[in-house]
């Protein structure tokens, strides 16, 4: 009898530990801050200070996956932005509490399907086709796209992407990968009752060959940012509030080894009750060469725009940003970064920062 108790037992043990071996859930993140002095063009004046995010908007998350059988797996990811500077959470005074990531999905052989708030199309090849990837702060590109300038009452520059980064109330299709080619298509309902056809539609494609990596994105907005902060319920949420705009991109980078260099190109249309508005064309060139036990980093955006009512009438931006990036290890780097930045209607602006950057 002890004996069979004791086959039992074993086997009981075996069997949860197989159980627990097809799933399972990490907690990871990361970690940003710098100090420094930021100004940028239209800003009312320099600021200097002890910022959150120079590289990286700090993070932390977790994330699943259980094996369900025949190739098909359940995953989730529910992952929230902070400010490292003060422990607030989000990128921006009414952000959500996980608005990087609130998803679930499935996925086997034949693509994945997730649900919730997760990635907009645009960032990816936004943040991997620029030296300077996901950063806020320091990235031309990013700044140009994605982050207004002056107060955000009275911005001085809006963004060229009028949609966020990340869709909420989104389904995205995500393909196998064909010999380095994946694409996702990517579709965000509005929830506007009796506005059925108010949403917002994208696709983007990225291909990875060696030294060679593409890219190209669509999408077609018709809502701006539906977190608790968006400019609807919190006036000062940077994400301006659109009627429609319709955006097109291409990146491309190659490896040389000594040097990688980056480049992309952008163009997107606002629409105001069908009338023609603002139009912009960003450009983007920028490079990293391997110094050390880290790169020097170098990155230039100009965004020419036309018809911007808030400027009144057309409109330029250039943005220069040089720095280095040093790896003390493989998850913690220190960095030191210089940034130019002028609006045609606005006077010259400088920002340096110095930071480190931790992942977890």
């Amino acid at each position: 009898m002890k004996k069979t108790r004791l086959a039992l037992a074993l086997a009981s043990c075996l069997m949860a530990g197989s159980a627990m071996a097809q799933s399972s859930v990490t907690v990871s993140g990361l970690v940003d801050a710098f100090v420094g002095s930021m100004k940028n063009s239209g800003d009312t004046g320099s600021k200097a200070s002890v910022g959150s995010g120079g590289m990286t908007t700090s993070w932390i998350g977790f994330k699943g996956v259980e094996d369900l059988g025949g190739g098909l797996k359940a995953e989730f990811k529910l992952t929230s932005f902070f400010q490292t500077d003060t422990g607030a959470y989000g990128r921006f005074a009414g952000d959500n509490l996980f608005s990087r990531d609130a998803n679930i999905a499935l996925a086997d052989s034949y693509g994945r399907i997730s649900l919730g708030r997760d990635l907009a199309p645009s960032f990816l090849p936004t943040i991997l086709f620029n030296p300077f990837g996901d950063s806020f702060t320091f990235s031309p590109l990013v700044l140009h796209v994605y982050t207004p300038s002056g107060a955000f009452l009275n911005r001085t520059w809006t963004q060229a992407n009028a949609s966020d980064s990340g869709w909420s109330n989104e389904i995205i299709y995500t393909t196998p990968n064909f010999g380095g080619l994946q694409a996702n298509l990517h579709y965000q309902f509005g929830e506007v009752a009796g506005q059925t056809g108010k949403k917002n539609i994208g696709v983007n494609a990225l291909y990875f060959n060696g030294d060679l990596a593409l890219t190209g994105l669509y999408f077609d907005a018709q809502v701006s940012n539906p977190n608790s902060g968006s400019p609807i319920i919190d006036a000062t949420a940077p994400f301006a509030s659109i009627t429609r705009q319709k955006t097109w991109m291409a990146g491309a980078t190659y490896d040389f080894k000594v040097v990688k260099l980056y480049g992309t190109f952008q163009t997107s249309k606002d629409t105001t009750d069908g009338n023609p508005q603002a139009k912009d064309k960003v450009y983007s060139l920028g490079l990293s060469a391997p110094v050390g036990n880290g790169s020097i980093l170098a990155g230039f955006a100009r965004t020419k725009r036309t018809g911007d009512l808030l400027a009144g009438g057309d409109v330029s931006r250039n943005t220069t940003s040089v720095g280095y990036d040093y790896f003390l290890s493989k998850r913690t780097d220190v960095y030191a970064i210089v940034m130019n930045d002028k609006i045609s209607t606005q006077s010259n602006a400088a920002s340096f920062g110095v930071g480190i950057r931790h992942r977890f």
